[in-house]
């Protein structure tokens, strides 16, 4: 009797341990061929939203739907920008349409999904992922940026740039700003007088996620799990009661000090804390799939703050921070994602995390010549993670992460010890140049095939282009100094449009900000031909000599000589090449500039943008202003680079690192083993 019984007891024991097997091996499989698109940067103004008080009514606008009223930013304000303000609510649909052609059920939204969480945008942003929800069965899961919630908590806000009646600029500010609350109104002769309403306010953590609560922030029944970094148990079940009650929002905070993070971390000589929301959240919204939704906004404390716990003005932004500042700020985060990499192996799950902020360095290796040339505080730098930080990332066992904030396209690949790999995919943005998104695909054996899905035609991408003409006609009228260039208004598609506004953005913000004087008008005033033959000087001349020898003025007969002598030497370094002198003469210090821009912003993407002759001009350029030192014809001396030479010379080969060392395009991901090779 016994030994039956043990006998059965031991089947059963079999049986169940192969059903668990079974089952593991079923939550694999049905995560294969999976798809997931990436949003990050949508940045969205719903140009026809609706204000709630009635109180600013937009301009009257022909539309596919009818006249509808149109509540937009000016053109002025938008190519000083990184991001559009206005056209991006069209490349928005165009790109859900897209997904619903593709039948992709997943759609993860990296941060800055709003354009600092304004009431009228937030109200527009949920109806458009209500519909697609409901009308073709789409989830969607948002993790916050810096511009979702601009602080943790609601405060008066407003813009001082929507476009009015005759072209002029309306200011809208809300209730609670200086500029309404104490009727303190600008009285700018070339503005409309200021319009307040509360629907431009900031909004904090709590009505966001609110708003948007069941599209990632909250647990829905059909998810087959969900969890927080609070939740108090972690189970492979799930238990959807228990999911929603451990979600709530007054569970989900923690500590934070102007010196580090508080809690159980905190420091004695930490001063400035408060209890701050965090809404990363793990989800599997199918089964065998993981997708990691990390809050790095990291809000730090200002010193000697007023007390106030909901005050929002004793908060830093977190548009610096990035991970940098969650490694002191937020570690708790990095301890949670360490249990999730565990458990994801132990279970078999694919588990892929997204966030708004960069994990791994994204200049291709330039960011010291970038510093070199241009300041350690110039080109975005602070945002760029260190080494240590993509270690410690890397040292969660983390393989695979999805990020935005920075509006480019880009792979980073970070290899530490114990060959831990992560694999770092900047997602570009809807609203920039190159206008794309990402697609993830599962595959067999720990596999992610990773498309870059442009956007190039938009419907509808120029139905505001009547309103621009007008303000670019008043802009005139006043003489307003920089005026954009309204030839922007003849691109023929998105595409187009947002590369005019990446060219634009060059000359009126990029280049008088970051570029060095010097090099800024050197560049200005230079062909390739011109610069491929200062790449052969032999003595350093000054800027106004350059200028005085391309113009033929110049009066000292040695330097003339010496150019003559670099000129033929530039013919004969480019005939070597295939090349003429000439060739290099069909583009300027302009077109580089631009491309610089374009290569920085879509990294492999871009070349399709660029004529390949001319790029094959900058990698010469680069290869020959690099030289080490120059010898003379004899060859009895060496001379080292002259300054321009050693300039121009960082400056082409951070053009040519921008067009990067991993592929950004198609690729696929080997997490088994930390390979990526291109596909076609």
């Amino acid at each position: 009797m016994k030994f039956t019984f043990l006998l059965l007891l031991l089947n059963g024991l079999i049986f169940f341990a192969a059903n668990c097997e079974a089952d593991s091996q079923k939550s694999n499989l049905a995560a294969e061929h999976v798809k997931i698109a990436f949003m990050p940067d949508i940045h969205f103004h719903d140009i026809y939203g609706h204000f709630s008080d009635d109180i600013f009514q937009g301009l009257p606008t022909n539309t596919a739907q009818g006249k509808q009223n149109a509540n937009i930013r000016s053109m002025r304000t938008q190519l000083q920008s990184t991001r559009l303000f206005n056209e991006n609510y069209f490349a928005l649909l165009a790109a859900l349409d897209d997904i619903v052609k593709r039948k992709i059920k997943y759609v993860a939204l990296p941060g800055d999904f709003s354009d600092d969480g304004q009431p009228v945008h937030m109200r527009g942003l949920k109806n458009i992922l209500d519909k697609y929800h409901h009308q073709y069965g789409i989830e969607f899961f948002a993790a916050p940026g810096n511009h979702d919630p601009t602080r943790p908590f609601s405060h008066p806000a407003g813009k001082p740039d929507y476009l009015g009646a005759g072209g002029k600029e309306q200011p809208v500010f809300s209730l609670q700003h200086p500029l309404c609350k104490n009727k303190n109104y600008d009285n700018d002769k070339d503005r409309h007088a200021v319009i307040c309403s509360d629907d431009v306010q900031e909004l904090g953590y709590k009505p966001i996620m609110d708003l948007l609560g069941e599209h990632g922030f909250y647990p829905k029944k059909s998810y087959r799990y969900f969890e927080t970094p609070y939740s108090s148990e972690k189970k492979s079940h799930y238990d959807f009661s228990k999911a929603k009650h451990e979600a709530q929002f007054d569970k989900r905070h923690y500590e934070i000090c102007h010196q580090g993070i508080g809690g159980k971390h905190k420091k004695p000589h930490y001063s400035d804390c408060y209890q701050v929301a965090d809404s990363s959240y793990l989800v599997e919204p199918t089964a065998g799939l993981w997708l990691l939704a990390i809050d790095a906004n990291v809000y730090q404390p200002k010193l000697g703050t007023d007390g106030n716990p909901q005050n929002a003005e004793n908060f830093l932004g977190s548009s610096d921070a990035g991970y940098n500042k969650v490694i002191t700020h937020k570690t708790h985060l990095l301890e949670w994602i360490t249990d999730v990499v565990q458990r994801a192996q132990a279970q078999d799950k694919t588990l892929i995390a997204f966030s708004h902020f960069p994990m791994q360095e994204f200049y291709d290796g330039a960011s010291a010549d970038i510093a070199q040339l241009m300041g350690e505080q110039k080109f975005q730098l602070s945002r760029n993670p260190s080494t240590n930080t993509s270690k410690m990332l890397a040292d969660t066992g983390l393989k695979i992460h999805v990020a935005g904030h920075m509006h480019i396209n880009d792979t980073g690949v970070y290899r530490g010890e114990h060959n831990k790999v992560l694999f770092n995919i900047q997602a570009p943005s809807l609203a920039a140049y190159i206008p794309a998104y990402k697609i993830l695909s599962i595959r067999p054996d720990q596999q992610i095939e990773v498309e870059t899905i442009v956007l190039k035609d938009v419907p509808r991408y120029d139905e505001l282009f009547g309103h621009y003409l007008t303000e670019w006609n008043y802009l005139r009228s006043i003489d307003t100094p920089d005026i954009w260039d309204k030839n922007i208004l003849q691109a023929k598609n998105y595409h187009q449009f947002a590369e005019w506004h990446l060219r634009e953005l060059a000359r009126l913000r990029f280049l008088p900000q970051d570029w060095p004087a010097d090099i800024r008008q050197l560049l200005m005033q230079l062909n390739g031909a011109q610069l491929l033959i200062i790449s052969q000087l032999k003595t350093d001349i000054s800027l106004a000599q350059i200028g005085a020898l391309i113009n033929h003025q110049d009066q000292d007969n040695s330097l003339a000589g010496e150019w003559q002598l670099a000129t033929r030497q530039a013919a004969s370094f480019a005939k070597k090449n295939g090349l003429s002198l000439d060739s290099f003469s069909t583009w300027t210090g302009t077109d580089l500039s631009v491309d610089f821009y374009r290569l920085w912003s879509a990294d492999q993407l871009a070349l399709k943008d660029i004529d390949p002759q001319r790029f094959k001009h900058y990698e010469l350029l680069a290869q020959q202003l690099l030289v080490s030192d120059r010898q003379n014809t004899k060859k009895q001396s060496a001379k080292p680079r002259t300054i321009y030479q050693e300039k121009l010379g960082t400056l082409l080969n951070i053009l040519v690192q921008f067009s990067g060392d991993a592929p950004s395009d198609h690729f696929l991901l080997d997490l088994k083993n930390g390979k990526i090779k291109p596909l076609p």
